[in-house]
């Protein structure tokens, strides 16, 4: 038996309005007042009030930026090296910062039984399991695993190898982290991928706690389900480069999403012995407000049911892996303030693939 006990996130210190970062990506993109207005009615439908960055270099004002000079044009564009170099240097911190949080008053850092580390934005070997290992003193015989360059779905992939852990071991104490810096791969040449990655993408970490022991209080884990959709694979991807790592978002993922999307929570929940009436709260990954309005159209919901994934979206963009678990953390945190009755929740991500993954879970 697998129980989320503990959720945690947290962010890079620069926070910036939507606003801010659209002067910087006007500057950078456009030559023209029509492409200007163009982009502002982009970012302003974006549904995006603020992102973070690991990054000052989108303020106007930044006098030593680390990557990006918004006093240069055309912007320069650093390599795929010196974007590493800042993921490895900030990484660590934040993921040590946020798991600490995540297990204050449940277990002791000596406690940790397995370590995964989620990453699609930032890979090195050593990688960030050695580095927060390192940093926070864990002992060398833990259990790690890495989960790289599986993009938005990938916390719900770190969650099945948790699940596994802790149903051989009632000892177990899982914790995974997801630690995203996407503001690092920004790119300058004004294609209609890079434009959607600058005005969507923001930076941020969570950590879960996962325990084999029944006893505890938690969100239960029912199932997992994933659906593949092979003509979408071209649609949605992030691919190294000299440069850095390129986003293709396409604008038919929407369309995409919502033609399978009913039919994969109804197998899902089938395998539960569930219904969609059952669920009382959606967990679902916010890769953009059309993404959000796409699957409320195929599953009839109101808007309202997706609350919680549009205020992460608002207040964070999105920040890739860690996302759908700032989603789940507010539903924790809300459970725990009226704990009545059973909570049923239903979970998905989406990623390159097209992949679609979910999870079941109760809390009672």
């Amino acid at each position: 038996m697998s129980k989320i006990t503990s959720i945690a996130t947290g962010v890079p210190a620069h926070k910036y309005l939507q606003t801010d970062l659209l002067a910087f990506a006007d500057k950078a993109y456009n030559n023209s007042e029509i492409d200007s207005r163009k982009l502002k009615f982009l970012y302003g439908k974006s549904g995006i009030s603020h992102r973070h960055s690991v990054l000052p270099d989108f303020f106007a004002d930044i006098a030593e930026p680390e990557l990006f000079s918004p006093h240069h044009t055309p912007l320069p564009v650093p390599d795929i090296s010196k974007r590493m170099s800042i993921f490895n240097n900030y990484a660590p911190a934040l993921s040590a910062e946020t798991i600490n949080k995540c297990i204050s008053g449940k277990i002791d850092q000596s406690e940790i039984t397995h370590l995964i580390t989620v990453s699609c934005t930032g890979i090195s070997a050593p990688g960030l399991d050695l580095q927060v290992m390192e940093l926070m003193k864990l002992p060398n015989n833990i259990i790690r695993t890495s989960v790289n360059f599986m993009g938005c779905y990938a916390a719900v992939h770190a969650m099945k190898i948790a699940d596994a852990f802790c149903k051989v071991s009632e000892e177990a104490n899982v914790v995974i982290v997801c630690t995203e810096f996407c503001t690092i791969h920004f790119q300058n040449e004004p294609t209609i991928d890079n434009l959607t990655a600058s005005l969507l993408f923001g930076d941020g970490c969570a950590a879960m706690l996962m325990q084999g022991n029944g006893k505890l209080k938690g969100v239960q884990i029912e199932n997992f389900f994933s659906h593949v959709s092979f003509e979408g694979k071209k649609d949605m991807a992030w691919e190294v480069s000299s440069k850095g790592f390129l986003m293709t978002l396409s604008g038919y993922v929407p369309d995409l999403i919502k033609a399978d999307f009913e039919k994969l929570v109804l197998s899902a929940l089938a395998k539960t012995g569930r219904s969609k009436e059952d669920v009382t709260d959606w967990c679902i990954h916010p890769g953009g407000a059309k993404i959000l309005e796409a699957i409320s159209d195929s599953l009839g919901l109101k808007k309202k049911a997706l609350d919680n994934s549009y205020e992460v979206l608002r207040d964070y963009g999105n920040m890739s892996s860690p996302t759908v678990l700032f989603v789940l953390e507010k539903i924790l945190n809300a459970t725990r303030t009226d704990p009545s009755g059973e909570k049923v929740v239903f979970g998905a991500a989406f990623g390159p693939g097209l992949t679609m993954e979910t999870f079941t879970a109760t809390y009672g």
